[in-house]
């Protein structure tokens, strides 16, 4: 299946189902992922394992969004300043929503439409940062207080995630003040 087309993206399993991170280059794709693997090691997320960082092939399968790393790029993560790591990977991830760097479409409470992507022919919950905003508390506040598609703005759950795992299950610990 790694035949599929890649896109320029980072994928990251998180518990049960993987974030898609898109962005321009330089957007923070890769450092949201490190940040995000850090706060599983620190104990704020149960569990984070690197999928892809910078190239990602995404198809479609029974209605899902699968995510995998290129051979080329398996385990490996740019740290700016450091140079490219060999870390631990997962080879292939359920992708349960995206999050969208620099999007010129982030609004405080998105419309429906904005909150959801469609990827390979699948619609995914999507979050949208805009340029200039810390993306990790967001992405946080929405493993722990609840994905995008549960927020106030009252988009319901997509279609098809109902016989998912709840991802909120996924978190052993709520962030504590000093902890983002």
């Amino acid at each position: 299946m790694n035949a599929a087309p890649t896109i320029h993206a980072s994928a990251l399993l998180v518990g049960a189902r993987a974030i898609l991170i898109r962005g321009p280059a330089g957007a923070g794709k890769s450092r949201l992922v490190l940040n995000l693997l850090h706060a599983a090691a620190n104990g704020s997320l149960a569990f984070a394992r690197l999928v892809a960082d910078d190239r990602v092939h995404v198809v479609s399968a029974h209605g899902r969004l699968i995510a995998r790393p290129p051979a080329a790029l398996a385990g490996l993560l740019e740290v700016r300043g450091l140079g490219i790591r060999q870390l631990p990977y997962e080879p292939m991830a359920v992708v349960s929503w995206v999050v969208d760097l620099d999007a010129a479409t982030s609004s405080r409470m998105p419309e429906r439409a904005a909150a959801q992507a469609v990827i390979a022919g699948v619609t995914v919950p999507r979050l949208a940062v805009a340029r200039g905003c810390d993306p990790l508390p967001m992405v946080l506040a929405a493993l722990t207080l609840g994905q995008p598609w549960t927020a106030a703005a009252g988009a319901a759950e997509p279609a098809g995630l109902d016989d998912r795992a709840d991802d909120r299950t996924l978190v052993t610990t709520p962030l504590r003040a000093g902890q983002g």
